[in-house]
C-alpha cells in the first residue's frame, strides 16, 4: 500500500465492492462516536442507508482494494432538494493518507455535476476534532451548534455541528 492518495481511483459503488464497504463502515457505526446510526445496526440497515437511499455512493480504492467510501444525496426533498448531504467512510488501516481530503474534493466536484448548489453536513459530531479541521480546511463554514445533540457512546451526550459551503 501507498503512502500518498496519487494511486487512490474514485469511481462509484459496484455491487460486488459491498462487503469491502461493510467491512470498513461496520467497526465505524458499532463505535457510536462519530454517525448517528444504532450501533448495533444491521448489514441490510447499513446497505439500504449507505448505497439505497442516497443519489449515488462511491469507493476510493486503491488496486482492488476499497479504502474509503461516500455517499451523496439531496439535504431535503422537492425545495431544498439543491443542497446536498454527504456522508464520508476512511477504512482504519487508510487513515491518515489524505482520503477523507480526495474523497470530499471529489464529492464536490460531483455535487457540482449533478446539479447541486451547495452541501450541508447536518451532524458533525463536536468531538471529532479532526473532521472539523479538515471540513473548514476545505471551505466549510459551522453555520450552527445543536448542544447536546449527539449521544456519543463514550462521553454520553455532545455538541453536533452543522457545516455548510456554498458550491458556486
Amino acid at each position: 500500500m501507498g503512502n500518498t492518495t496519487s494511486d487512490i481511483a474514485i469511481s462509484p459503488l459496484q455491487p460486488a465492492q459491498w462487503p469491502q464497504v461493510w467491512a470498513i463502515a461496520e467497526p465505524v457505526f458499532r463505535s457510536g462516536t462519530t454517525y448517528a446510526f444504532d450501533p448495533s445496526i444491521t448489514e441490510a440497515e447499513a446497505h439500504r442507508v449507505w448505497v439505497e437511499v442516497p443519489q449515488a455512493t462511491y469507493v476510493a480504492q486503491e488496486g482492488g482494494d476499497v479504502l474509503g467510501t461516500y455517499y451523496i444525496k439531496p439535504n431535503q426533498p422537492s425545495l431544498g432538494a439543491h443542497v446536498c448531504n454527504c456522508g464520508y467512510i476512511v477504512g482504519g488501516a487508510a487513515r491518515g493518507r489524505g482520503m477523507a481530503t480526495l474523497m470530499c474534493e471529489h464529492s464536490q466536484q460531483e455535487a457540482r455535476r449533478l446539479g447541486f448548489r451547495a452541501m450541508q453536513f447536518n451532524l458533525v459530531v463536536s468531538t471529532n476534532a479532526i473532521a472539523l479541521r479538515l471540513w473548514k480546511k476545505l471551505g466549510f463554514d459551522i453555520v450552527g451548534t445543536l448542544p447536546g445533540a449527539f449521544q456519543h457512546a463514550e462521553q454520553g451526550f455532545v455538541d453536533a455541528i452543522v457545516m455548510y459551503k456554498l458550491l458556486g
